[in-house]
């Protein structure tokens, strides 16, 4: 699926997607199945990737070939 996204998506920013939403998934179904509690340190950690990606998103001026 990766590889089909890099048709129009730059890599850094494909690839930033990627890696993010995949941290935010496995935390999420490791907090839902297995009751791993996700304390403010948890949290802050995930709400830095999101804006990290978010603004990598927004502030990337390379276009797609």
């Amino acid at each position: 699926m990766l590889s089909l996204c890099l048709r129009d998506i730059p890599v850094g920013i494909a690839f930033a997607v990627w890696s993010g939403v995949g941290v935010l998934l496995v935390t999420l179904i490791a907090w839902w199945l297995h009751g791993q509690e996700l304390d403010a340190a948890a949290l802050a950690g995930l709400g830095l990737i999101i804006a990290g990606v978010i603004t990598l998103q927004l502030s990337t001026s390379v276009a797609a070939p």
